[in-house]
């Protein structure tokens, strides 16, 4: 049930809402702690996967939704789509531990507005959403650095072909995740509320688009791409 729309009022218009996705409690919890230092600003909500991210996204309308890359369920790449979608004034920041120009391409193209890595978040995450609820894009100094040299080269990816998930629909890139999980075929559908044939369809697809043969190999084009952790 949304319940959070009071704070809104309460604050007046200099409150940032900020929505927080981690799926680790202690990292979520320093997060907050120097988020709501910053006179107005409020941690409205709190997530562990990205799924959850996605339902209190849709709920609570933050101006800000600080996602972790790496998060069950719905990875922070997918998570970004569909928040983006659900709610289309929030602006998304992206925390990862590592920084590459592949992930880069791939942060941008979900749509949010600035990259962070968690080993940074300290001296920069304040700036970091400041410069997003303005509308800015934000990259911290190493991230800059991947972009610019993408930049320089065209544009071009570093992805491997095979690898690349442009190949994949945003619906095949949450099973993939979820396969990749451990989930069954049955679960799978359960979580994504479609039915047991339409996975099987999809999986049938996936195979065939990415030319691999068996779950080990699902399991490591999803690490390989970042759509799970390890």
């Amino acid at each position: 049930m949304c319940v959070n729309g009071v704070f809104r009022f309460r604050w007046g218009a200099m409150a940032v809402h900020i929505l927080l996705a981690d799926d680790h409690p202690l990292v979520r919890r320093g997060v907050r702690e120097l988020l709501e230092l910053q006179p107005g600003w409020k941690v409205v909500g709190e997530a562990a996967t990205g799924r959850e991210a996605l339902e209190k996204a849709k709920c609570l309308k933050p101006d800000v939704a600080i996602l972790d890359i790496s998060m069950p369920e719905l990875n922070g790449l997918e998570a970004t789509r569909e928040i983006l979608k659900a709610a289309p004034k929030t602006e998304v920041l992206i925390l990862s531990l590592y920084e590459s120009e592949r992930l880069v391409h791939q942060v941008l193209d979900a749509g949010a507005s600035g990259y962070i890595l968690k080993s940074d978040a300290e001296g920069t995450l304040v700036a970091a959403v400041e410069a997003v609820r303005r509308h800015q894009a934000f990259f911290t100094s190493e991230v800059a650095s991947v972009v610019l040299q993408a930049y320089r080269k065209g544009g071009k990816s570093a992805a491997p072909a095979k690898y690349a998930q442009s190949a994949l629909t945003p619906r095949e890139r949450q099973i993939v995740q979820l396969l990749a999980e451990a989930k069954s075929n049955k679960e799978v559908a359960a979580a994504l509320r479609i039915s047991l044939h339409t996975v099987t369809t999809h999986r049938a697809n996936i195979m065939r688009k990415l030319q691999i043969h068996s779950v080990s190999e699902l399991v490591r084009y999803a690490i390989r791409n970042e759509i799970v952790g390890v």
